[in-house]
């Protein structure tokens, strides 16, 4: 038989099945597509091959919250390295998210991402389109178009993206049908919490760094999240909390969810907390923020109780320079998608979940949610995007290895296990211990939601 494009073999590698074990096979993938799962002879394969002995075989991670930065904001991020980073960290695909220059509010911006996607990005893609906190395109947010969702930032939006008004808020869940994906915080209890905290502290450079994790408190994301629930339940609109923070959040949602709500969390605050900002200053800075020690294990519980459904990184890189700016001109965010996977392998090699779980969690979960077929599995029929860890090699995270266009991670120095060896995109190899197939290409995510 001819070879195609996305044509390639995965020879002997341990393969993670529905049923959470792991089964020594080969893996036939024609045009992108697993075509079988088997011991196949040597002789029955004349096309490309990745030998994967004594590795472990995973789908390919779904990230469903990242900011790529692009367009606008490329000194910071944008699609090629953004979705070379995807690679290096095992993940295939990615949900990017609105707030760029210009925002993704518009038909004509998002043709304009999708192309520019389509033109660089190294692994699958798809996007969100922005609510406007003004509610002037609410037209727009009747039919999007062929998006994963609509974000809406309840608290720390800007611009026109900002979304604090109730009233508006309420108007864009009575709008439309597409999932809304929320930023849960309240708007009006930040800019309270920010003039009376930095009243305190009128010398900038006294400012410590944790004093974000105070404006941001917890009582910010509570009213935020019960709100989006509110009206989800009202309008019978299928809701997103992003980035859940606190274990009161967790704890109030494991009797309040409905079917229409899901939730994530990100590696970050399973496994920092605001102890974080005496290390690493304001690298620690992210909306919302670190929060307790009690929180993080909050969070690891409802997690493992499926309170929350999968995990995202929410991805949002600052240059070194931009963050060593005194508070609160300091931005939030920090990069995560080439650490991500590797922090959870981590885990489960320390017996905190299991490998079955972190794949679940990172990318059946995100396919399901939002509704992209034939992603999350290792099975005939499904598609050929899968990465290969070794779960027995440790390695640290290093800055001068970041991939990033940042070039730092607030993981930088730990010891993880599980970084991927090679990353397939659709039966292409687009990574293989450290060396990338700049011709690698991604292509549009399809969205039944």
């Amino acid at each position: 038989m001819a070879m195609a494009e996305g044509d390639l073999m995965v020879r002997g590698g341990q393969v993670l099945q529905a049923d959470g074990s792991l089964r020594s096979l080969d893996l036939e993938i024609r045009a992108g597509v697993i075509e079988a799962c088997h011991e196949i002879p040597a002789a029955a394969w004349d096309g490309p091959v990745l030998e994967a002995h004594g590795l472990t075989v995973l789908p390919g991670v779904i990230d469903p919250q990242v900011h790529f930065r692009d367009p606008g904001l490329t000194h910071k991020e944008d699609l090629i390295s953004a979705s070379r980073a995807c690679l290096r960290g095992g993940v295939t695909a990615f949900l990017e998210m609105p707030n760029t220059v210009p925002p993704t509010i518009s038909a004509e911006a998002l043709i304009a991402k999708l192309a520019r996607a389509a033109a660089v990005s190294r692994v699958h893609y798809g996007f969100f389109f922005g609510a406007c906190g003004d509610c002037s395109n609410l037209d727009a947010l009747s039919n999007p178009g062929p998006v994963c969702g609509i974000k809406m930032f309840m608290g720390s939006g800007k611009g026109i993206l900002d979304c604090g008004d109730i009233d508006g808020q309420e108007r864009i869940f009575a709008t439309g049908k597409a999932l809304i994906a929320v930023h849960a915080e309240d708007q009006e209890r930040l800019r309270q919490r920010s003039e009376m905290l930095l009243a305190q502290y009128p010398n900038p450079s006294e400012r410590p760094p944790d004093l974000h994790s105070q404006v941001h408190d917890p009582e910010a994301a509570m009213l935020a999240t019960q709100r989006a629930v509110l009206f989800s339940n009202r309008y019978g609109r299928r809701l997103h909390v992003l980035h859940l923070t606190t274990g009161a959040e967790a704890e109030w949602l494991r009797h309040n969810k409905t079917a229409l709500i899901s939730t994530e969390v990100t590696p970050q605050h399973l496994l920092l907390d605001s102890s974080a900002y005496g290390l690493i200053g304001s690298l620690a800075q992210m909306n919302p923020p670190l929060r307790t020690a009690a929180d993080r294990e909050m969070l690891w519980q409802a997690l493992l109780d499926g309170v929350i459904d999968c995990i995202a990184t929410d991805h949002a890189p600052h240059t070194l320079t931009e963050k060593a700016k005194p508070y609160p001109h300091s931005p939030s965010g920090m990069p995560g998608v080439e650490t991500s996977l590797a922090l959870m392998l981590t885990q489960v090699g320390l017996g905190r979940c299991s490998l079955a779980q972190v794949s679940n969690w990172m990318s059946l979960k995100p396919a399901e949610l939002y509704g992209i077929e034939r992603k999350g599995k290792l099975e005939p029929g499904w598609d050929g995007d899968l990465v290969l860890v070794d779960m027995n090699r440790s390695k640290p995270v290093l800055r001068e290895e970041v991939v990033s266009r940042c070039g730092w991670s607030p993981f930088e120095g730990w010891e993880l296990i599980g970084w991927p060896e090679a990353t397939v995109v659709a039966g292409v190899v687009g990574y293989e211990k450290g060396q990338f197939n700049e011709a690698c290409r991604g292509k549009a995510l399809q969205f039944t939601n």
